[in-house]
């Protein structure tokens, strides 16, 4: 039997500006619902939101969030 595995959730805050970065990283930003320097959100923990996070991972802070 496989134990179902809990998914978490994460906290995604941006902390480096786009500008003068490739325009598909800025679409990642805005697709994750980043507006602002330093706003944050939280998002499920997914294969596709890691998949983003890894392709913006030098302009956000990643953590981890219970519930």
């Amino acid at each position: 039997m496989s134990a179902k595995k809990k998914s978490g959730r994460l906290r995604i805050t941006w902390v480096r500006s786009t500008i003068g970065r490739k325009q598909n990283q800025d679409r990642v930003v805005r697709a994750l619902g980043l507006h602002r320097l330093n706003q944050s959100v939280v998002h499920d923990d997914s294969p596709t939101i890691r998949g983003m996070v890894n392709k913006i991972s030098h302009l956000i802070k990643v953590e981890s969030v219970e519930g």
